[in-house]
C-alpha cells in the first residue's frame, strides 16, 4: 500500500483471477441495467458510460447530480456482486457497507476532469475505487479547487481508498493508455466506485 495525500493505493490488490471474476460479475449487472451515456446539468455528454449496482445509482442530467433508486429507463439497480463487497471488506475499513457500486466504462479518448465525490451524506464513509482494464493516469488535487496536483497511472487490478483527509480532495482521471491491457476483449477501462449514500 502506498499514500499519496491521504488516498491510499493498493497496487495489484486483485490478481488477474480476481479481476476476472469481478468482470463476469459486472457484466450480469450490465445486461440488467445497460450502460448510458450520462449527461451533465449544463446538457453536456459525458465522454464515459455509466451504470451502477446497490441501492442506488448516481445519475447526472438536466436536473443535477444525485442518487436515484432507478437506471434512468426505468428499471431497478442490480445488487452489488459479492465479488465487489469483499474488496470493501478488505480494505474500506468501514463499518458499514456500501449502497452504490457506481460503474464507469472509459473507451478511447475517454476522461473524467476533476471533481469532489460530495453527494453523500456520511463523510465519515470513504470511497473506493476499482480500475479494471486499460491503465488509467489518476490525478489527485485539493479540496479547495486549484493548486498543486499529484498522478499516477492506475492498472488493472489497482484498489483506491479514499477516505480521512483524502475524502474530499479533488480527483479525476486525465486519460487513459488504450489498449494497453487485454483483460477486456474490446478494450476501455472500467472503474467501480463504492459509497455510502444515505
Amino acid at each position: 500500500m502506498i499514500e499519496i495525500r491521504g488516498f491510499r493505493i493498493f497496487p495489484g490488490l486483485l490478481d488477474r483471477a480476481a479481476q476476472i471474476r469481478v468482470v463476469e460479475a459486472v457484466r450480469l449487472c450490465l445486461a440488467q441495467a445497460p450502460l448510458y451515456r450520462p449527461e451533465t446539468p449544463r446538457g453536456q455528454k459525458m465522454s464515459v458510460r455509466m451504470s451502477a449496482a446497490g441501492r442506488f445509482g448516481w445519475v447526472t442530467d438536466r436536473k443535477g447530480y444525485r442518487y436515484e433508486p432507478r437506471h434512468p429507463d426505468g428499471m431497478a439497480w442490480p445488487g452489488i456482486p459479492p465479488e465487489v463487497m469483499a474488496i470493501w471488506a478488505g480494505v474500506a475499513q468501514c463499518a458499514r457497507d456500501p449502497e452504490c457500486c457506481l460503474i464507469n466504462w472509459y473507451g478511447e479518448g475517454a476522461r473524467m476532469g476533476l471533481h469532489q465525490d460530495r453527494d453523500e451524506a456520511d463523510f465519515s464513509c470513504p470511497v473506493l475505487s476499482v480500475s479494471l482494464g486499460d491503465d488509467g493516469l489518476f490525478r489527485m488535487g485539493n479540496e479547495a479547487r486549484g493548486g498543486k496536483t499529484e498522478s499516477i497511472w492506475l492498472r488493472s487490478g489497482d484498489v483506491v481508498v479514499m477516505g480521512g483527509a483524502a475524502r474530499l480532495r479533488h480527483h479525476g482521471v486525465d486519460r487513459i493508455r488504450y489498449g494497453s491491457s487485454t483483460l477486456l476483449p474490446k478494450g476501455g477501462r472500467l472503474n467501480l466506485t463504492l459509497r455510502v449514500v444515505t
